[in-house]
């Protein structure tokens, strides 16, 4: 281009000199100058409207004007250019075109959302799932197309690791699965799954385990009472050591039906209905009192540290199932002669609950999978214990309807620390206890070190 701008130039001085020297030999230099140099100009322009008319022709192979000097040089140069661009162009093409066929085949709605919440792209499962409209919806906000709350509280809440279930907005018997990825500047990638195949195996799965173990209850009872009769008489001693191992295997099958019942209840529904203010401070009382009967044996030293400011809104059938398994799993668990701490407390990030201790330790690669339904760490010390494998998981399950969650700090050697954490909107302000519980809740022990802060994950 700049070799042709030099070439225009030199042109255009050549053809005013060789002008003007004719002017000169004729007597007339400037008129003869300027008519050569409106000629010159008229047959720019006429180049120029050949190479105007060629840019703007729609066929993409439309071959460039033939010329010469530096015209033909221009129209040659900007034709390899123009072969490159479209050349780029149909490479891009084809990307989006098979970028886009892709995705129509996915069975997965897929939705980019730009950052003004507007909806920028979507494939054609979106139609089919969520009931949007190519020609209608288009550059719409998200939350005016979908609108259910829980969605919305879930997309303005800005952590999106975990995904939500809820109803297609299109078809209330479809369950959807929402997951938003963050991308760009302020985009997001929105992928909707159906998943009402997949809940409706897991329902299944739930309503057996919950049928199974109501059905197993009345023999179970049917079997202890009659063990129990047997044992009230007066028997040899071989036969009183069988009838007490069954009795001690029998009400750990009642456990075990218990924890069952209990689990298949909490998975039934993600959010508690009736929230409850609970006395806390109360509730660990009473937790750490049975688990002072439980360690006897043992010769475990508890310490207790309480806010008594605080309590917690919720259902207290299922936080004291929740903190007396982490409890009770810590005596459990335990050497003799070990220290175990519970704290209660309140700070700027929610309510806490933590259940320190000072055994064996958890080696890191179990961590992950502690709350899974019947992990066992070692089989062997888990029968030995009485314990039904089924604790954690309805911690987690308790937590999870709550707004909580729970964490795991655990070394070998040193002990572990379970620890549950409630959001902010959970907590209340405690009742005054009485005056004895007062008294009593005053001499116990309060500690606090940096052991004592909030574990993290």
């Amino acid at each position: 281009m700049q070799r042709n701008r030099h070439s225009i130039l030199t042109s255009l001085l050549l053809v005013s000199g060789i002008a003007f020297a004719i002017g000169l030999i004729l007597g007339i230099p400037g008129w003869f100058t300027a008519i050569a140099l409106f000629v010159w100009g008229l047959f720019q322009v006429k180049q120029f409207n050949r190479l105007n008319d060629w840019l703007q022709a729609k066929e993409e192979l439309a071959e460039p004007p033939e010329s010469s000097g530096h015209w033909g040089e221009l129209f040659d140069e900007l034709s390899r250019m123009k072969r490159r661009q479209d050349s780029r162009e149909n490479l891009l093409r084809n990307v989006i075109s098979r970028f886009q066929d892709s995705t129509a085949a996915l069975p997965d709605a897929i939705i980019i959302i730009d950052g003004q919440h507007n909806l920028e792209w979507w494939n054609n499962a979106a139609n089919r799932l969520l009931g949007l409209s190519d020609r209608s919806d288009r550059g719409k906000p998200i939350m005016n197309l979908l609108r259910d709350p829980r969605f919305i509280r879930y997309y303005k809440r800005g952590q999106y690791t975990d995904p939500i279930n809820l109803p297609s907005p299109a078809r209330s018997e479809i369950q959807i699965q929402y997951q938003i990825t963050p991308f760009g500047d302020g985009d997001r990638l929105l992928v909707a799954r159906d998943v009402t195949r997949i809940m409706r195996l897991e329902q299944t799965r739930q309503d057996f385990v919950a049928n199974a173990s109501h059905e197993l209850r009345t023999p179970l009872t049917v079997i202890r009472g009659y063990l129990e009769t047997f044992l009230d008489q007066e028997l040899p001693r071989p036969l009183v050591r069988g009838l007490t191992s069954m009795q001690q295997q029998a009400r750990r099958m009642e456990n075990l039906v218990s924890d069952l019942l209990l689990l298949s209840r909490l998975e039934a529904s993600h959010h508690i209905s009736d929230e409850q203010p609970i006395q806390i401070h109360s509730m660990i009382q009473h937790i750490m009192e049975g688990a002072e009967q439980l360690a006897k044996e043992k010769g475990h030293q508890f310490k207790l540290e309480l806010d008594l400011e605080h309590d917690l809104s919720g259902q207290e059938i299922e936080l004291h199932s929740a903190f007396s398994n982490l409890v009770y799993n810590a005596v459990r668990y335990t050497p003799s002669d070990g220290n175990i701490r519970i704290k209660w407390w309140v700070d700027n990030s929610g309510a806490h609950f933590s259940v320190k201790d000072n055994g064996p330790g958890i080696e890191s690669i179990h961590l992950p999978r502690l709350t899974e339904r019947f992990y066992r760490i070692d089989e062997s010390r888990s029968s030995a214990s009485g314990g039904t494998g089924l604790g954690l998981a309805i911690v987690k399950h308790v937590l999870a309807r709550h707004g909580g969650q729970l964490t795991i700090k655990s070394k070998v050697g040193k002990g572990s620390t379970f620890a549950c954490h409630f959001p902010k909107e959970m907590i209340l302000k405690a009742e005054q206890p009485e005056e004895g519980e007062s008294e009593a809740l005053s001499h116990m022990p309060v500690e606090s070190d940096e052991n004592n802060q909030q574990p993290t994950a």
